[in-house]
């Protein structure tokens, strides 16, 4: 077997570090798991005989690699990884779609995954430059949430936005026109909730897309945490 290398974005592979998400590749996406990285000092843990038993059943070569484990996830108390073929799915063109715009903190991006996949989105559209989906820090911070959904990467907004123009577009934007509880009341599906970069958020233009909308907040801050503004939103949505 080729060596590992530790990860890069051309890569055509990357980690799924930690048990919980190695089993949420090994159980939601087996077809992509390449190779399952075990640590010696964990070999008699419930998880990892879990994992190698999934490994097994789906014939996917396991390693004893204390050196490669330590190295991919940062710790030294890492008992498994996953090496995992990057392979995005399509987005469901049925489905509502949150689509994140030049959002560069890989753990707001994995946390956002994860609540995504919680309030029920399984489409994510990641507008780049952004973080890198298969970045290990945001597969973990995502807790494996991303092998259950569809997320693709667009160049740009306009290409997602041409492929999707049925769907009911709200951005998030501090000075939206309208405060979102009363957007979300009359939300149709599909729709998408767009959400802007942690610092600058969405540029201007984005005015012109569809209805934008604002988080109802206090003066005392000038704006919320990214991903918490993303979930806060999310719930809104769908709970209307």
């Amino acid at each position: 077997m080729p060596s590992l290398e530790a990860y890069r974005r051309d890569l055509d592979y990357s980690y799924a570090p930690g048990l919980f998400p190695s089993l949420e590749c090994m159980t939601k996406r087996p077809e992509i798991a390449r190779r399952l990285l075990i640590s010696s000092k964990g070999q008699d843990s419930e998880g990892v005989k879990k994992l190698t038993a999934l490994a097994e059943e789906h014939r996917v070569r396991v390693e004893i690699a204390d050196k490669a484990l330590a190295r991919v996830s940062g710790k030294d108390n890492c008992f498994a990884a996953v090496v995992f073929e990057k392979r995005p799915r399509p987005l469901d063109g049925l489905g509502d779609h949150v689509a994140l715009h030049h959002i560069s903190d890989q753990g707001n991006l994995g946390t956002i995954l994860r609540t995504a996949l919680g309030f029920g989105y399984h489409d994510i559209a990641v507008i780049r430059p952004a973080a890198d989906m298969y970045d290990p820090k945001v597969v973990r911070a995502s807790m494996g949430a991303i092998f259950s959904l569809r997320v693709m990467e667009y160049d740009d907004f306009s290409p997602y936005r041409q492929e999707f123009a049925n769907h009911a577009a709200y951005p998030f934007m501090l000075d939206g026109s309208v405060q979102m509880d009363d957007a979300a009341t009359t939300a149709p599906h599909p729709c998408a909730l767009i959400f802007g970069n942690e610092g600058s958020g969405l540029p201007p233009e984005f005015q012109r897309v569809g209805q934008p909308v604002r988080i109802p907040s206090s003066d005392e801050v000038d704006s919320l945490n990214l991903a918490i503004a993303a979930a806060i939103g999310m719930y809104a949505f769908r709970r209307k």
